[in-house]
């Protein structure tokens, strides 16, 4: 018994000897002789060539799996200080796509609320989307769409055929006009007949009978309004004395904003727009579905709306869609933070995988020597590739789990800074796990191939060349592939910089960020090159300053200039983002509100709160003591048809609507050809100097425009002007607006006064309370005080959507660059410590070597500040020519913080792994 067990022990061990010597000889890559052949190849080579690797032995290939296994267990705890630092880097860019997702896709299920016509089973309404096809530049057609800003109205007829429709209990006209109460607060004017949409129903009094009576919601009564009591109240024109009959509540939890009821025929007279309504709210019969209310409605009515020269469809909304027939402009401004987060989520997607792949990288080329040893001593590349991908595999599994947990409380913090009245972002059950698994699968599906190619340089030598790259310097160049990507990359970031300056809107700005982004990555290819310029520019200074320890510095990061462009890399790639983020917005508003104050010459400026000034407010001021011109302005917004680069593009574009009577007493908008005092009636725009050439027109010619409603107009050009940035690139007459805006009110009252002009400044008499006194008859909420330039400015000061944006952008993206920073540097920083033990046996003293880390990081922060400007300058001095003329702006305080953040976190990326790095025996009191 015992002699066959031996004897089958001996078989066995052989016949293992000789199968793993086969398995060791072919992973050796030692080559077989073969008889009669003079040219000998080893068997990686004939596998490849003729695909019988796939048929080794079961044995063998298990074999290699667990030693792969192995190599990849024994690495992840030996070098866990590593790849902890790439687990945070990892962890938080998972993190950061996954939060954009779970913001995107809120934006993409978002919808207005319903509130006006909770009431109403269906509602109909003109068609608020406008297109335009054009055919690219060898290519078929294409269309684009865009929403109108102000509300398009239907004709009354439309009432009439939607009334007959089967299925309707009850429609109803439905307008709307601002009011403003006597002490000033704003509120929504309707019509009684339309309470039974929003379902308020009389709790006191009434109903409305004549035009001198109206009916309160809750909200404006709870001051103590009892019906019989009379109030105060500004619609159009001088504020009027009402008399309340009743008082309406409404079960919806005061949802609805604050509403004052008028008689029907009070409040179309109000409204200004006799024939026209803004829409229809239908009471479905009993049992009648909204699908079948929907058919039924949609058989009577009409193509178009009616509105003469108007080209609107008409829809019927029901459910969730009705809330769009309220905010006719929520999912307008919906496209826009769309169209600006998928651009900034580009710019996300680029900087997690710079992050990942510069930090994976620098953790496998930390242990090139290592894995050169393995290669010599026998391991096969496929063990290596294995084993690296199997750690990387692990890491990234353990990222994904945490930036996808983290991603999800993100995601709740960027929703909560862009959710708005008009458009909450609602976060449905799919929603959180759905963000989370794609922030974590993306960088679980990236980690492992970057992993792989980053050690494919060792993984492919041969033994012997493997022994002598375990010991051999680290490579000073970038490699002929990379050189020439960089090049190229450089190159077309330069290139798209300079195609942005001769594009204006949205394609300067386009080719502005792909000018950042470009160079970049190209410092990034290029880091080796880059660092010997850095080095030799910084170089002896600082040999100069640090002494014994600064030539330790610049000795270091010149044998490692790959290394310490990987330490710069991520300091340029958040210095460049950040400052591009943060400058562009102060440069735009410095050179609107140059132009806009230089535009001005009103010293006074009336304005009318929410609900604004009626016209005959600027006519009341040109009557009162003292003022020499006083003109209305009136906000709005068009439609541009036009191509950029071939393709069909719909810009919207605020404009100002002025009255020409006066006008040069208070803006002067500096006309280069024409006259503005020929911009009157319904026929005539005034057109920004940059636009002009951009069309081709000049006075006399005419511009195809959409008006805010949809309006197609052809009005002709009368004058040119250059202040097109702060005024905006189209002036129009107040009249040719007026009818085409969801409300004719004007925002402000410019007031020019003889204090102003000079001439009245020995009379002692105050203009402003003269003013006051011209506007007592509109009511509580006016106000005049001394006119700036943001009163006129086509793009006022920053709004709050504006700012979500600013902070997703920088404080979002910049504080994950500036994670990157320390995790890059930690990771660096850690890989030194056998570099920092053998400095410390040989004599180098602790606080020579402190101050050595600490010249390093001022180089490296240094080095990442000037380079990281650099790049930022060249595509915003771009964007800031094509778009304002003007070079870019930076406040000093915003760039002190942007340099001090960066100082910190390399200092904690430095300076705390290498305290920690070797313990006592590297930076404490104890040399070994």
């Amino acid at each position: 018994m015992k002699r066959r067990t031996g004897t089958a022990a001996q078989e066995s061990s052989e016949a293992w000897n000789g199968r793993t010597g086969r398995a060791a000889r072919e992973s050796s890559g030692v080559p077989r002789r073969r008889t009669g052949t003079t040219v000998q190849e080893s068997p990686e080579t004939r596998n490849r060539r003729t695909g019988t690797a796939a048929r080794e032995p079961l044995g063998v290939r298990q074999g290699s799996r667990r030693a792969s296994a192995f190599l990849a267990r024994r690495s992840l705890a030996t070098h866990r200080r590593a790849w902890a630092a790439v687990v945070v880097a990892t962890g938080a860019a998972a993190a950061l796509i996954g939060a954009f997702a779970f913001v995107i896709g809120s934006l993409l299920v978002a919808a207005p609320p319903v509130q006006r016509y909770a009431g109403a089973d269906a509602v109909v309404a003109a068609d608020q989307k406008v297109s335009y096809t054009a055919k690219p530049w060898g290519s078929e057609p294409r269309t684009t769409t865009a929403y109108l800003p102000e509300r398009a109205r239907l004709d009354r007829s439309v009432l009439a055929a939607v009334v007959g429709a089967d299925g309707v209990a009850k429609a109803v006209a439905d307008d709307s006009v601002p009011v403003s109460m006597g002490d000033g607060r704003s509120a929504v004017g309707r019509s009684w007949p339309s309470a039974v949409l929003t379902r308020y129903e009389l709790a006191e009094g009434r109903a409305p009978r004549d035009a001198t009576e109206v009916v309160l919601d809750g909200s404006l009564a709870a001051g103590g309004t009892a019906p019989g009591e009379r109030v105060v109240l500004r619609a159009d024109g001088t504020a009027r004395t009402y008399t309340v009959s009743g008082i309406a509540g409404t079960g919806l939890g005061g949802d609805a904003p604050p509403t004052v009821f008028f008689t029907e025929p009070r409040l179309a007279a109000l409204a200004g727009h006799p024939g026209r309504i803004d829409a229809i709210g239908v009471v479905a019969e009993p049992g009648v579905s909204p699908n079948a209310l929907r058919d039924a409605i949609g058989a009577v009515l009409p193509e178009r709306s009616g509105v003469p020269g108007s080209d609107r469809g008409v829809r019927v909304l029901t459910g969730a869609e009705r809330g769009e027939a309220e905010h006719v402009d929520a999912l307008g401004g919906r496209g826009d933070q769309l169209a600006l987060l998928g651009s900034i989520g580009g710019t996300v997607l680029m900087v997690a995988l710079l992050v990942i792949a510069s930090t994976l990288s620098q953790a496998i080329h930390q242990r090139a020597g290592e894995l050169a040893l393995l290669r010599a001593v026998g391991a096969s590349p496929r063990q290596l590739r294995s084993a690296i991908g199997r750690e990387a595999g692990r890491v990234s599994a353990a990222a994904a789990l945490l930036g996808g947990i983290g991603a999800v409380p993100l995601g709740l913090a960027m929703r909560s800074l862009l959710t708005t009245e008009t458009l909450p972002l609602p976060v449905p059950w799919w929603l959180p796990p759905a963000a989370a698994l794609t922030g974590g699968l993306l960088v679980a599906l990236l980690a492992r191939p970057v992993a792989m190619l980053a050690a494919r340089s060792i993984t492919r030598l041969r033994p012997a060349a493997a022994l002598g790259a375990a010991t051999a310097d680290e490579p000073s160049g970038p490699g002929r592939f990379r050189t020439v990507a960089g090049v190229v990359l450089a190159f077309a970031g330069i290139s798209s910089a300079g195609v942005a300056t001769t594009q204006s809107g949205q394609a300067a700005g386009a080719a502005a960020s792909g000018a950042a982004m470009s160079l970049v990555i190209a410092v990034a290819l290029l880091g080796p090159r880059v660092s010997r310029i850095a080095l030799g520019v910084l170089g002896r200074p600082l040999r100069r300053v640090g002494g014994v320890s600064g030539f330790l510095a610049e000795r270091a990061a010149s044998a490692h200039t790959r290394r310490l462009a990987t330490a710069f890399t991520p300091i340029v790639l958040v210095v460049a983002f950040v400052c591009v983020q943060l400058a562009s917005g102060p440069t735009m508003e410095r050179a609107s509100g140059h132009q806009a104050s230089a535009a001005l010459r009103a010293d006074l400026v009336a304005t009318g709160g929410g609900a604004g000034l009626p016209a005959g407010a600027a006519r009341a001021v040109r009557e009162a003591p003292g003022v020499t011109a006083a003109t209305g302005v009136l906000r709005s917004t068009v439609v541009l048809a036009d191509r950029q680069a071939g393709e069909p593009v719909l810009t919207r574009l605020p404009v100002l609507g002025v009255e020409a009577r006066g006008l040069s007493g208070t803006l002067d908008p500096r006309v280069t050809a024409g006259d503005l005092d020929r911009l009157t009636g319904r026929d005539a725009v005034a057109v920004g100097a940059d636009r002009a050439k951009s069309l081709d027109v000049r006075p006399g010619d005419r511009v195809a425009l959409r008006l805010g409603d949809g309006t197609r107009v052809e009005p002709r050009v009368v004058a040119v002007f250059e202040h097109e940035l702060g005024l905006g690139e189209f002036l129009f007459p107040r009249e040719a607006l007026a009818g085409h805006v969801s409300a004719a009110r004007d925002q402000v009252v410019l007031i020019r006064t003889e204090a102003g002009t000079g001439t009245g400044a020995g009379s002692g008499a105050d203009p402003a309370a003269a003013v006051r006194q011209a506007l007592a008859p509109y009511g509580g909420g006016v106000t005049v005080r001394a006119a700036t330039g943001d009163d006129v400015a086509i793009a006022p000061p920053v709004s709050d959507g504006d700012n979500a944006v600013i902070v997703i952008g920088v404080g979002v993206i910049g504080g994950f660059a500036l994670l990157a920073v320390v995790s890059t540097l930690a990771l660096i920083t850690i890989g030194r410590r056998g570099e920092f033990r053998l400095l410390r046996m040989v004599g180098t003293g602790r606080r020579q070597l402190r101050r050595m880390l600490v010249l390093e990081t001022g180089l490296v922060t240094f080095a990442g500040l000037v380079i990281g400007t650099a790049v930022a300058a060249v595509p915003l001095t771009a964007f800031a020519v094509s778009l304002a003329g003007t070079a870019p702006y930076l406040p000093p305080a915003h760039y002190g913080v942007i340099a001090g953040a960066v100082a910190l976190a390399a200092a904690a990326g430095t300076l705390i792994p290498g305290a920690a790095a070797g313990g006592r025996f590297v930076l404490g009191r104890r040399a070994g």
